[in-house]
């Protein structure tokens, strides 16, 4: 099989075919240089025979790099008229029937995936970024491992570790589901257009260990956002609303947590979130 790659001029002709203009309410901004989309399959350690979903595949310039690598594809796009065009555009370039299935709808609320894919490779709409990751993440459990392109803030918080000035709720969210590192940086100049910001690759691998069932996750989310809601201040106060209602409760749960209440939630890491869900929950019960 021999694929072959979106070059800029064919993007453009694209787009102009079904007039479409990227937007910003949607987050589009197509990639125009193969190199680059070779270079988030590679990040991604794409193999042959694999099954990958792809968020936003827009044009399908990404998407032919993913199909190129031998990988079976689900694109889940939410512009009608790009999820139309996408399967003719893989057979235009050599994609045999089958290999490709693109969804079209918002991938916000995509409950199920064709094809059961294991393995997540995007170039995420930046004003989604997150709670795209987030939502594919808890619903997708068979997702074990994947490489992002976001926006270089974004994707510093979600690989930063506790105790770094871009450690926040995204940060200690991700990685309930396992570490994040950031694999690569990408110039605003492969775009079109060319957008205001830097981009990175963000690469994760979803943990063997099961922390828990959704109650404990959505419990340990809950105590996330409460704390950086509040981040300078302590966790007695930051936490006092979901410990209990006053800052002696918080102190008590934290402390039965082995967490010191003088803490900031920048300290902490997920398992000391989890341990303070977990300590709520027992002092619920007793």
């Amino acid at each position: 099989m021999t694929v072959t790659l979106l070059g800029a001029a064919e993007i453009r002709r694209l787009a102009a075919d079904l007039d479409v203009t990227p937007t910003k309410k949607l987050g589009q901004n197509f990639v125009v240089d193969a190199n680059t989309v070779r270079k988030i399959v590679q990040a991604g350690a794409v193999q042959p025979g694999e099954s990958v979903v792809e968020v936003g595949p827009g044009l399908g310039s990404l998407t032919l790099a993913i199909l190129e690598a031998g990988a079976r594809v689900t694109a889940v796009e939410i512009d009608h008229r790009l999820a139309a065009r996408l399967p003719q555009t893989a057979a235009d370039h050599g994609v045999p029937e089958g290999l490709l299935t693109v969804v079209d709808s918002d991938a916000l609320r995509v409950a199920e995936l064709p094809g059961d894919p294991t393995v997540l490779v995007a170039n995420l709409p930046y004003n989604v970024s997150v709670p795209v990751l987030l939502h594919f993440m808890e619903t997708f459990p068979n997702l074990r491992r994947g490489v992002v392109m976001v926006q270089a803030e974004v994707g510093e918080r979600l690989a930063a570790p506790p105790g770094s000035k871009a450690y926040g709720a995204p940060s200690a969210k991700a990685a309930w589901y396992g570490p994040w590192r950031l694999a690569g940086t990408i110039s605003r100049q492969v775009f079109w257009p060319v957008p205001n910001v830097d981009s990175v690759l963000v690469a994760f691998e979803r943990s063997a260990e099961v922390r828990g069932g959704e109650d404990l996750r959505r419990a340990t989310f809950d105590v996330v956002d409460a704390a950086f809601q509040q981040r300078r201040k302590m966790l007695r106060q930051a936490l006092a609303g979901v410990l209990g209602g006053s800052s002696a409760s918080a102190s008590a749960v934290l402390e039965r947590a082995g967490v010191a209440p003088t803490a900031r939630g920048e300290q902490l890491t997920i398992d000391d979130f989890v341990r303070i869900a977990e300590a709520r929950a027992a002092s619920l019960e007793s």
